[in-house]
C-alpha cells in the first residue's frame, strides 16, 4: 500500500509526543480493514496542507 500521509489532511503533528500522526476517527470494523492492508489506498486520503484549511476558515 502507497503511503500518501505526508501530504494529507488528516495527517497531523503532536507536539507532546513530537510525532505525527492519523487524526481520522475510526471504528472497530474500519480499523481492522485499514490495519490488515486489505485497501488498496487509504480512503480517507484528501490532498492538502495546513493551508488548505487555512482558507477554508476564512
Amino acid at each position: 500500500m502507497d503511503s500518501q500521509c505526508e501530504c494529507c489532511v488528516n495527517y497531523e503533528y503532536d507536539g507532546e509526543l513530537d510525532e505525527y500522526f492519523c487524526g481520522v476517527c475510526l471504528d472497530m470494523d474500519e480499523a481492522a480493514v485499514f490495519m490488515h492492508g486489505k485497501t488498496k489506498s487509504c480512503p480517507f486520503y484528501r490532498p492538502g496542507d495546513e493551508y488548505t484549511i487555512v482558507r477554508k476558515q476564512n
